[in-house]
């Protein structure tokens, strides 16, 4: 078969026989049959094909051929044939990753079951997602130290910025919510939306504890210190979390196509900072208070002596090493 292609595929689409120089181009030489002997089908059936005994038969007594459309390319992938099968999701509120995984579980064991040789490689958005995930886990726990180190930096305090991290998993409660209550799947651009958001409840804990800080410095016992520090940045806090959910509320609500496609974002960003900013002013204080006992209970044990509240917070600690100096 591979013997009778070669000389049809000569015969009729040429076959390169010489190369030569002419000036700066480079000439080449095909050889095939004139254009009268390769204008009809008949020419085909009547075309002698050499066998390997030496003689010639007409194509027709040694072959059937039949009219069809041919492969517009034949691609391949490390040597073996490739064939690919595109689809996109007919709903928003479809998973990706589900979809690829009962295709996995049902279709592609029954074509192995049909087909051995046949393997699989899934591609788009799932090869994306995988190439996210995989830079994630790269990126993530850096950025995660930078902030610590940043926040405990400014603080000159290890359990303050420690707090501000334990808030970040209770703010992937409003996450979870927020895809339920839209009908959407969690995809790449909800991690995207996560990240952003981390960065925003981060901020309003800094503004917290910045006053909390403040008033500390200022004098006010410490439970007096956390609830002034809550009054005051209420306001703030509770203003910028609005502001923002107002900006991406037109997205939320955007029934056309093109934003179906960015609404896991802002429904990440939206909701998470709903629920961060209730966190931010509830459970964080909740969080500084019982830190702030744990820290004068430990003292306590390794000095026996208890110390007050407020001896045991940085800002303090400073405060009183810089009046020393002064001293």
């Amino acid at each position: 078969l591979q013997k009778v292609m070669s000389q049809v595929r000569g015969g009729f689409f040429g076959r390169s026989v010489q190369r030569f120089q002419r000036g700066q181009d480079e000439i080449r030489v095909w050889v095939r049959y004139d254009r009268k002997e390769r204008e009809s089908i008949k020419n085909l059936d009547d075309m002698r094909i050499l066998t390997p005994q030496g003689s010639r038969v007409p194509f027709s007594e040694i072959a059937d051929y039949k009219i069809a459309r041919g492969e517009v390319a034949i691609n391949h992938l490390n040597g073996r044939r490739q064939i690919t099968v595109d689809a996109s999701l007919k709903s928003h509120k479809t998973s990706a990753a589900e979809v690829i995984q009962e295709i996995k579980n049902t279709k592609m064991k029954e074509i192995k079951a049909k087909y051995p040789s046949i393997s699989a490689l899934y591609e788009g958005q799932n090869r994306e997602a995988m190439k996210s995930g995989v830079s994630a886990k790269k990126v993530v726990p850096v950025i995660l130290f930078l902030i610590f180190a940043i926040i405990a930096f400014t603080f000159r305090s290890f359990s303050q910025p420690l707090l501000l991290m334990l808030m970040i998993p209770f703010g992937l409660v409003g996450v979870a919510w927020g895809h339920w209550l839209h009908g959407f799947a969690i995809n790449i651009l909800s991690v995207l939306g996560i990240v952003a958001l981390i960065g925003i409840m981060v901020n309003d804990g800094l503004v917290l504890i910045g006053k909390l800080n403040s008033y500390l410095k200022q004098g006010l016992p410490y439970n007096e210190a956390l609830i002034q520090a809550g009054r005051s940045r209420f306001r703030a806090i509770v203003l910028t979390s609005i502001t923002t959910i107002a900006g991406l509320g037109p997205l939320l609500f955007e029934a056309s196509r093109q934003a179906q496609f960015l609404k896991p974002m802002a429904i990440a960003i939206a909701y998470g900072i709903a629920i961060s900013t209730f966190l931010t002013l509830l459970l964080l204080p909740i969080l500084l208070s019982y830190a702030n006992s744990f820290k004068v209970y430990l003292k306590w044990i390794f000095t026996g002596v208890k110390p007050s509240r407020e001896e045991v917070e940085r800002a303090i600690k400073e405060q009183n090493f810089k009046t020393d100096d002064l001293h």
